[in-house]
């Protein structure tokens, strides 16, 4: 069996995981680039042994590869090779699918990461759909991720912004016809009511869908989840 390393890269920290329990954290910022990135792990990681990698990222990815750089990184990610930095196969993916796709437990479920930004993937069998809701508009001005992402909840104050994240939670719910939502994300914990079908993930779920992008199917040894 494979042992899997899962890197989760966020506006705030980049977190390794060799296991549920095993993590490290090294802190990351708007101006991070792959090149501090590799400087920032060099040797950090040299004592667990692993055979693959997973890589959630904070940025559209399309089979397998970033699409455009992130809002909230620094620049030059979309030309960074991963096999060649780790020395390993490297599968890359959207950082809320992999929470989404460690998230899952069946039916039909909606992903929003409330972090430095707004996150967001769709999961329903053996699919995984990533999403930019974070660039819907709302309000008069500006989009969801202005609104309730990190810098818009200093901005309009805690009260108001766990009433318009309950209420953006509601209109999605509906919007996707989902039968229930994972929140994942720093900020997330610090909502005090949740609307109905609507639940608090863990950040460690990140390791298990790490995981879960390596499965294949054990009959066709294809892979298991579809990810777009």
């Amino acid at each position: 069996m494979k042992k899997i390393l899962v890197l989760d890269i966020g506006g705030t920290n980049v977190k390794a995981m060799i296991s549920r329990e095993a993590r490290r954290k090294f802190a990351s910022g708007g101006d991070l680039t792959p090149r501090q990135l590799h400087d920032m792990l060099d040797g950090k990681l040299d004592d667990w042994k692993y055979d693959v990698v997973s890589v959630g990222f904070p940025a559209p990815v399309r089979n397998g590869r970033i699409h455009c750089d992130p809002k909230n990184l620094g620049k030059g990610w979309t030309r960074f090779n991963f096999e060649k930095a780790f020395k390993k196969p490297v599968r890359v993916i959207n950082d809320a699918a992999m929470q989404a796709l460690g998230s899952y437990r069946g039916g039909r479920m909606l992903f929003i990461g409330l972090g430095t930004g707004f996150g967001s993937a769709l999961v329903w069998k053996s699919t995984v759909l990533s999403l930019e809701l974070s660039e819907l508009p709302y309000l008069n001005e500006g989009t969801i991720e202005d609104r309730i992402g990190k810098n818009g909840m200093k901005e309009i104050g805690r009260k108001t912004w766990e009433e318009d994240v309950n209420r953006i939670l509601i209109h999605l719910k509906h919007a996707f016809v989902v039968d229930y939502i994972v929140l994942g994300g720093g900020n997330a914990k610090m909502l005090e009511h949740l609307p109905p079908e609507v639940e608090l993930g863990h950040n460690r779920n990140a390791y298990l869908g790490g995981q879960r992008v390596w499965q294949n199917n054990p009959r066709t040894r294809r892979p298991k989840w579809t990810i777009l």
